[in-house]
């Protein structure tokens, strides 16, 4: 087996330029060998290895035209000439190179990703990639790491991967996943009661100001980030969940899901205070608090989906802070639920997430 893991970064932006500066501090000799880099618009590819303390220079300096087919055979070409495994770490959220993937694979590559298209899209680029990858394809076929794709670095995948795979009985995954709504709803809706509380849309305008939102808030408001992860989730336990039939709640007031621009959201979500303020007085009477969750029910199927939901204030959900995430497992080996909780958002722990993959990968396929 060889000593040395080849990688190759497609997206180097900011989570992949965040795990690039904490590949440069691996321990000396680097068991990982960064070999390739490729944005948009120019590529390079070294088998002797990038310098990673100056790989944006080396990029500018002696990259060429980006072309990622072009990218993908000089890394097999490499691979089958050094005898060394490849790993590609698709940094990106692009949908057309998750489509990719299974060529990938049939090429013998290995993968590790944070970009959640490949495993909730389409069932059948989900099964192609499953087909072409340990364990289904055999002990020799390549290995796909995706912990990334649900809570960051989290262990919330490996948990319940870890869970099947012994034989457990899954019986409810449920969970906050999204750290701009859980900042948005453990600021909006607490336990206590003040006069003085910030109104819904004065908490979804500082979740943006402090950078926690996308560009437009309505892209995290909408649900659908929650729900591809609830669909990783539900595959890895068993159920062929798609997109097109989960139960989404889009707490977006619909007159606003169609104006323009964010600013445009923003400027009118003041109107709708009164609304959310009733939900929150509602829940609050009864002694609750709104979390924005999703549910994987695998005893009950058509009940998983993503929803705004009452939790009591002895709950864990209730007691969050911060822009943390939180998940629960129900088994029948756990039936208190097993309970994982932590930052499951930014770049750091997004890049320790992938980082931990590579390690994996490296333990299985290095001396």
């Amino acid at each position: 087996m060889p000593s040395v893991l080849n990688v190759a970064v497609v997206g180097p932006g900011l989570v992949g330029s965040t795990l690039l500066a904490q590949l440069s501090k691996q321990a000396t000799p680097a068991a990982i060998k960064v070999i390739g880099v490729i944005n948009s618009k120019l590529m390079i590819t070294t088998p002797a290895g990038i310098e990673l303390s100056r790989w944006p220079q080396e990029l500018a300096d002696q990259g060429v035209a980006a072309n990622l087919d072009r990218f993908i055979d000089v890394l097999v070409a490499t691979r089958d000439s050094s005898r060394e495994s490849c790993v590609v770490v698709d940094c990106t959220s692009s949908q057309d190179v998750a489509d990719r993937y299974p060529d990938w694979l049939s090429r013998g590559l290995h993968l590790a990703t944070p970009n959640k298209k490949g495993f909730s899209g389409s069932l059948e680029l989900y099964k192609a990639i499953k087909e072409r990858s340990r364990p289904t394809s055999g002990s020799a076929a390549p290995l796909v790491y995706h912990e990334a794709t649900v809570g960051a670095g989290l262990p919330i995948l490996s948990t319940l991967n870890a869970m099947v795979r012994t034989g457990d009985e899954i019986e409810k995954i449920e969970g906050i996943f999204s750290g701009t709504l859980s900042f948005i709803f453990n600021s909006f809706s607490t336990t206590g009661t003040s006069a003085s509380a910030p109104k819904f849309s004065e908490i979804v305008l500082a979740a943006k100001e402090k950078g926690y939102t996308e560009p437009d808030p309505r892209d995290d408001l909408n649900g659908l980030d929650v729900a591809r992860k609830v669909i990783i989730l539900g595959r890895l336990a068993g159920l062929s969940l798609d997109l097109s039939t989960l139960s989404v709640e889009n707490i977006v007031p619909e007159a606003l899901r169609t104006v323009a621009t964010a600013s445009e959201f923003l400027s009118a979500l003041p109107n709708y205070d009164a609304e959310f303020a009733a939900l929150n007085a509602k829940a609050q009477a009864r002694g609750e608090v709104l979390r924005y969750v999703g549910c994987v029910d695998v005893k009950h199927p058509s009940k998983s989906g993503v929803r705004l939901q009452a939790y009591p204030a002895s709950h864990p959900f209730a007691a969050l802070k911060g822009s943390d995430n939180v998940v629960a497992y129900t088994t029948k080996r756990f039936p208190n639920p097993l309970i994982v909780q932590g930052a499951g958002a930014g770049a750091d722990v997004t890049a320790f997430g992938i980082y931990s993959d590579l390690l994996q990968i490296l333990d299985q396929t290095c001396d």
